[in-house]
């Protein structure tokens, strides 16, 4: 049985927002698996914060820029330890060199950024020059890309999210109200058919579990689990999640009403937190 120490409890508390004890015994009874020890507390009927890989600097500055014909998009997270600095103007400047000689070498990889010389010097180096200076841990921790017939990219709360969207058509104004419902509602996919099987199956687990801890029948398990499975994905897929701009529609029937045509293929979220 694996050891339960006081750092993985503050991790899975730190996660899901559930009592001490409650974590304790979740990780106890998952063998010290986190992701086991979270559905674990679902399955219980607790409540757990949705918290995604995508919150993974604690400060920084997240940019998300274009191509100048909108065929490229790059969002990147230069992260610090606090906010003084991550507000400061020439650590905000510092990022957006970084994120411009992303996009003018055509960088697709992290790997990739850091190696791009600007003025003689490595971007890994002007990191380390920049930690050296301001005396806290800096980096780049994120780094994605999208390429498509258009991309549009959007930057919210003073640099501390930043949204790609892929689409099939240019559709300026149709991209950027996409690229806030994402920064809004944070799916976890364009559609259902992008949602991995285990995700679907795990939720449909955990669902039934749910059901008998509320001491519903056996039998009505499996068909109120389809329904809270099918609600877990139309709250969690872009296209099936309800507009903010248009609660009466979903995103999906905004792009067929702007065009039948229109097609969000991929998109990508970066977020502080």
């Amino acid at each position: 049985m694996a050891t339960i120490t006081a750092k993985d409890i503050n991790e899975l508390r730190q996660i899901t927002g559930a009592g001490m004890m409650d974590c304790r015994k979740a990780l106890t009874e998952s063998d010290g698996d986190l992701q086991a020890a979270i559905d674990w507390l679902r399955k219980q009927g607790q409540k757990v914060a949705a918290k995604r890989s995508d919150r993974e600097a604690k400060e920084g500055v997240v940019l998300a820029k274009t191509t100048d014909d909108h065929k490229t998009g790059i969002v990147l997270c230069i992260s610090c330890e606090t906010d003084f600095v991550s507000k400061n103007t020439d650590f905000v400047a510092f990022a957006q060199t970084i994120a411009d000689a992303a996009l003018a070498n055509n960088a697709a990889t992290a790997e990739e950024v850091k190696a791009i010389q600007i003025n003689g010097q490595t971007v890994a180096d002007l990191i380390n020059d920049k930690l050296a200076a301001i005396g806290e841990k800096i980096d780049l921790t994120r780094f994605e890309r999208i390429d498509a017939p258009f991309v549009a990219s959007y930057i919210h709360g003073a640099n501390r999210m930043g949204v790609l969207v892929a689409m099939n058509q240019e559709a300026a104004d149709a991209g950027k109200d996409v690229a806030m419902q994402i920064a809004a509602m944070n799916p976890l996919a364009v559609d259902e058919s992008n949602i991995p099987a285990e995700v679907i199956a795990r939720e449909k687990d955990i669902a039934v579990e749910q059901v008998k801890a509320e001491g519903k029948p056996a039998e009505m398990a499996e068909k109120i689990a389809v329904g809270k499975v099918n609600k877990f994905l139309k709250d969690n897929t872009l296209l099936a999640q309800a507009f903010v701009k248009d609660g009466n529609k979903s995103v999906g029937d905004y792009l067929k009403s702007i065009n039948a045509d229109l097609k969000v293929t991929a998109f990508k979220r970066v977020a502080l937190g």
